[in-house]
C-alpha cells in the first residue's frame, strides 16, 4: 500500500481531522487507498464507513461556507449536463447545475477539489459555484446521464472526424490474439480524436503516460505540458498496441524501447508525419508522438522572429557556395524548423541537397533525405562520405556528434559544398570552442565556418496581453541600459483569453544570436582564443546575445519579460 503524506491531503480531508472527526493516520491510510482525481477520497470514507454521504456533505457545506443541495429535490431537466466534458464529469464526479451568466453552478461532494474545479474553469472560461452534494446521490445521477451503450470511448472520440491513418499492410509479428487486441473501433476513433486534437491545438508532442491507478494523455503546447484527459485505465494496452501497429512496431515487444513513425491523413492536401517513441515503465508502456508538421518548413524565413540585420546575416551566409553554417540550441529550440527553412529557400531545380538525420523529422521534396542507422552501421560520417560521391551542392547534417563527423563536415565546406548542421551548445561563441576542444584543428575551424546562429524559442505573448508596471531596478538588472528605459516603449505581460486558454501566450517566437565569422573573430580562433574573447569581439562587431535579442522582443511587445529570463541567461 502506497502511503500519504499528511500534506498532501485534501482540504476536506485535513479540515476532518483537525475538528476530530478523523483521526489523521485514518484519513492517510484513505488518501492512499483513493485514486488520484476528483471525489475519490470522500468515496473512499463512506466505503470505509467512517462518515454517511449526508454526514460528509453536511461537515463540508458547513464548513467551507458553500451551499448544501439535496440531488432528490432538484429537477433532472434543469441539468445543464453539456455543460462539462463527459470524461471531466464521470472522473471527477461533478455536475454541472445552472449557468447564470458567466457563473456556473458545479455540484460535487468535495468543494476543495481544486483540481476538478480548475480543470472545469479552464474547459468553460466561466466562473465556478461549487455546491455541495451527497456522494451517492451525485454518483447515481451521473451514471445515468451518461448511461449508453459504450459511452465511454465514443463519447471520447466523438464521430465527427473525418481523418485516417495513412497504413500499408503490417506484418502480425505476434499472432492472431494481437490482431484481435488491437481491433477495437472506439480505440481508433479515440486515438484519431486525440491526435486532430493536437494538431488543433498546435500541440508539438502527444503523451499516452500509464500509472497505477490512471492513465493520462498529456500535450506540449509552446513548450509547456498540460494534461487533456484521463481516459480509462483499462484501455491502455489496446492504445499502445494499435500506435505500435500503425508505426510498424513489434507489438508483442514490450520489455525494451522502439521507435517508429506513422502518418495522419487530414485530407487530400495535407498529411502530418508523427515521430513515435514506446518506453516500457513500471505500470505499461509509455508512448510519446512528436508531431512533424512539414508546413512548418514552409512558413517562411519572416515568421519565425528575425530583426532585418540577423536575417540578412543568415541569407548571406546561405547564399555563399561554400562554407559551414551552424544553428546551435538545446533539444526542442527550434533548430529543425530553422535548418528548413533554410533548405526550403535553397531547394532549387538546379541545386542537389542531400540530408543525414537521426531521423529525419520533415519530408521535403526535391531533397535527398537519408536516416542514420548506428545499428546497422549508417552514422552520419558514413552518410557523409557517401555524400561527397553523389556530387552534392549542399550537405545538411542533422548533428555534429563526434569528431570523425566534425572533420568529414569540415572538409566538405571547404571542398566546394555549403554545410548546414546542428550543435548543442549554449551560444555561438561556445560552438566554435567546443570544435576545437573535439580536436577539430584552429586552422580548419577558423577557414570553415561562416555563421554560428543560437536560438531559444520564448512564448509569444497572446492579443489578451496587458501594460505592466516593474521597478527600474528589476529592468536594469534583466539586461535593460539606462538608454533603453527612455519611455518610449511599454512593457506587456500575459493576460488570458478564451483563444490562448487563460495561459496569455499563444504561439512561440524565436530569440536568435546570429553571428558571423568575420575576420578578427577568425584571428581569435587561429590563436585559440577562449568563447569569452570570441564574445567579447562579437559584441564589438554589433551582434546581439541571446539575452540582447530577447529584450529586444520584449520591447517590441512580442514576449514578457519572464520568458526572456526563463530562456536565456544573461
Amino acid at each position: 500500500m502506497t502511503s500519504a503524506n499528511p500534506t498532501n491531503l485534501s482540504g476536506l480531508a485535513r479540515a476532518l481531522v483537525q475538528q476530530g472527526r478523523l483521526r489523521e493516520a485514518d484519513a492517510m491510510r484513505i488518501a492512499a487507498n483513493a485514486k488520484p482525481g476528483g471525489g475519490s477520497f470522500v468515496s473512499e470514507l463512506i466505503a470505509a464507513g467512517r462518515l454517511t454521504a449526508r454526514e460528509v456533505a453536511t461537515f463540508a457545506a458547513e464548513t467551507f461556507g458553500y451551499p448544501l443541495l439535496d440531488l432528490d429535490a432538484f429537477n433532472e431537466e434543469h441539468i445543464n449536463k453539456d455543460a462539462i466534458d463527459r470524461r471531466v464529469m464521470v472522473n471527477h464526479q461533478v455536475l454541472a447545475m445552472v449557468r447564470r451568466g458567466n457563473r456556473l453552478a458545479v455540484a460535487l461532494a468535495d468543494p476543495t477539489n481544486l483540481r476538478a474545479l480548475d480543470e472545469i474553469r479552464f474547459q468553460t472560461s466561466m466562473a465556478i459555484d461549487p455546491v455541495v452534494v451527497e456522494a451517492d446521490k451525485l454518483s447515481v445521477l451521473i451514471a445515468k446521464l451518461v448511461e449508453r451503450p459504450e459511452t465511454t470511448l465514443e463519447d471520447l472520440a466523438e464521430d465527427d472526424l473525418s481523418i485516417e491513418f495513412d497504413e500499408e499492410p503490417v506484418i502480425d509479428q505476434a499472432g492472431d490474439s494481437a490482431s484481435a487486441e488491437v481491433d477495437d473501433a472506439p480505440v481508433v476513433k479515440f486515438i484519431q480524436k486525440i491526435l486532430h486534437d493536437a494538431i488543433a491545438e498546435g500541440a508539438s508532442d502527444v503523451h499516452f503516460e500509464p500509472y497505477e491507478k490512471y492513465y493520462r494523455i498529456r500535450f506540449r503546447v509552446d513548450g509547456v505540458l498540460r494534461e487533456v484527459a484521463q481516459p480509462p485505465l483499462v484501455i491502455k494496452e489496446k492504445v499502445a498496441s494499435r500506435i505500435k501497429v500503425i508505426s510498424r512496431l513489434n507489438i508483442a515487444e514490450k520489455r525494451l524501447p522502439q521507435d517508429g513513425r506513422m502518418k495522419l491523413v487530414l485530407s487530400k492536401s495535407r498529411t502530418i508525419d508523427f515521430r513515435v517513441s514506446t518506453l516500457p515503465t513500471l505500470h505499461g508502456e509509455k508512448i510519446v508522438l512528436r508531431i512533424l508538421d512539414p508546413a512548418s518548413a514552409t512558413y517562411g524565413i519572416e515568421a519565425l522572429g528575425y530583426e532585418p540585420d540577423q536575417k540578412d546575416a543568415l541569407m548571406a551566409a546561405i547564399g555563399r557556395p561554400y562554407g559551414m553554417v551552424l544553428v546551435t540550441g538545446p533539444t526542442g529550440s527550434g533548430k529543425t524548423v530553422s535548418l528548413y527553412t533554410c533548405l526550403n529557400i535553397l531547394n532549387r531545380p538546379g541545386t542537389n541537397i542531400s540530408t543525414a538525420e537521426d531521423p529525419a523529422e520533415i519530408n521535403m521534396a526535391g531533397v535527398n533525405q537519408v536516416n542514420v542507422d548506428d545499428r546497422a552501421g549508417l552514422t552520419f560520417a558514413t552518410a557523409l562520405r557517401a555524400f561527397l560521391r553523389q556530387d552534392p551542392d549542399i550537405i545538411m547534417v542533422g548533428e555534429i556528434r563526434d569528431l570523425e563527423t566534425a572533420e568529414i563536415s569540415v572538409k566538405a565546406a571547404q571542398t566546394g559544398h555549403l554545410v548546414l548542421s546542428t550543435l548543442h551548445t549554449n551560444d555561438a561563441p561556445q560552438t566554435l570552442t567546443r570544435l576545437m576542444n573535439m580536436g577539430v584543428p584552429t586552422y580548419n575551424v577558423a577557414s570553415s565556418i561562416i555563421l554560428i546562429m543560437a536560438q531559444r524559442l520564448a512564448r509569444r505573448l497572446c492579443t489578451c496581453k496587458v501594460p505592466i508596471s516593474v521597478p527600474v531596478e528589476t529592468l536594469l538588472n534583466a539586461g535593460f541600459t539606462e538608454d533603453d528605459l527612455d519611455g518610449s516603449w511599454q512593457l506587456f505581460g500575459p493576460g488570458g483569453c478564451e483563444r490562448c486558454k487563460g495561459s496569455g501566450y499563444k504561439g512561440r517566437v524565436g530569440i536568435y544570436q546570429v553571428m558571423p565569422v568575420s575576420e578578427e573573430i577568425q584571428r581569435i580562433i587561429m590563436a585559440s582564443g577562449s568563447a569569452l574573447e570570441i564574445a567579447a569581439q562579437a559584441q564589438v562587431e554589433g551582434v546581439r546575445d541571446l539575452r540582447r535579442s530577447g529584450l529586444l522582443k520584449v520591447k517590441q511587445g512580442v514576449t514578457s519579460l519572464d520568458e526572456v529570463l526563463a530562456t536565456t541567461n544573461e
